[in-house]
């Protein structure tokens, strides 16, 4: 077991118990830029491990009612054959151009990560449809647009890791008028069901390591268990544009864009700017201890 790993999981596990976000994004870039992986292999092992991972957390959500079951067996018809095409691709090109396809594997992760990074922040600002706690009936055109958010998302999935939490939400909360909670409950049970199917191909392909799997599980698990049961007040809509900043900037150095080092440190200057300002802005305003008598 590799502790480091086990301590990368149970950070992702508390934020995602805490915050019902970021986990999945956020590991396949951990285990390339912190430990090394090749691409492709930090792209299956992060699929197995959040098949494993976010089975705890749709298990609770069914449990809970927050779970539309027929919307998510629509996207599963799609996203599940799709997801092993997109995981068939990987393969095929690894297979086809041995080392050399990591580099392009490494543009592709980050071109999906810029995007979920994107993603992700407009999901931050926008309503959708007018929601209700009413029954969502399925109509045809309800049915086709699951289908095709399965198929495209499922692919996606395969061959990077990205968007099981990002594109699925971000679509449900546009097209369909369904509350936070349900659709928080249905992407996490949809995802969980997708990461198995696309866990299972990954793992017939070879591009698992299952002892960083463990090490991460060993974390991960009780996690997202503990941070599901402690009650925190963060700002929501800074952190997630905070995780959205940090996937784009991790796609950016990934495609190796021009000037992305200069773009990383800039931002994070000036995200260290803004977290020193607020500090010395709340003690300022910190009211004076009483004096003792």
């Amino acid at each position: 077991m590799d502790p480091k790993l086990s301590l990368a999981g149970l950070l992702v596990g508390l934020l995602v118990g805490m915050t019902g976000m970021g986990g999945g994004s956020l590991m396949t870039p951990m285990l390339v830029f912190l430990f090394g992986f090749k691409p492709t292999v930090a792209i299956g092992t992060d699929i197995v491990h959040g098949a494993i991972f976010k089975t705890f957390g749709a298990a609770r959500h069914r449990q809970l009612g927050t779970v539309h079951a027929r919307l998510t067996l629509w996207m599963l018809a799609g996203s599940a054959p799709f997801s092993l095409a997109g995981v068939g691709l990987s393969t095929w090109l690894s297979h086809r151009y041995g080392d050399g396809f990591e580099d392009a594997a490494g543009i592709i992760l980050g071109a999906a990560l810029i995007a979920g990074g994107l993603g992700f922040a407009i999901k931050t600002f926008v309503t959708g449809r007018e929601k209700t706690n009413a029954p969502f009936l399925l109509a045809r055109s309800d049915r086709r647009i699951a289908l095709l958010l399965g198929a495209s998302g499922g692919f996606v999935v395969g061959l990077t890791s990205v968007g099981s939490g990002t594109f699925f939400g971000l679509v449900m909360l546009l097209v369909f008028p369904l509350t936070a909670s349900k659709v928080v409950g249905t992407d996490i049970f949809h995802a969980a069901a997708l990461l198995w199917v696309a866990g299972a191909g990954h793992l017939v392909a070879g591009n698992v390591d299952l002892a960083a799997t463990g090490s991460l599980l060993v974390g991960s698990i009780p996690g997202v268990l503990l941070g599901s049961n402690v009650s925190v007040k963060l700002p929501d809509r800074a952190l997630r544009l905070g995780l959205a900043t940090t996937l784009t900037l991790a796609g950016l150095k990934l495609v190796e864009a021009p000037g992305a080092e200069v773009v990383i440190l800039v931002v994070l200057g000036g995200a260290a700017l803004l977290l020193v300002g607020a500090a010395v802005r709340r003690a300022v305003r910190r009211p004076p201890a009483p004096a003792r008598s």
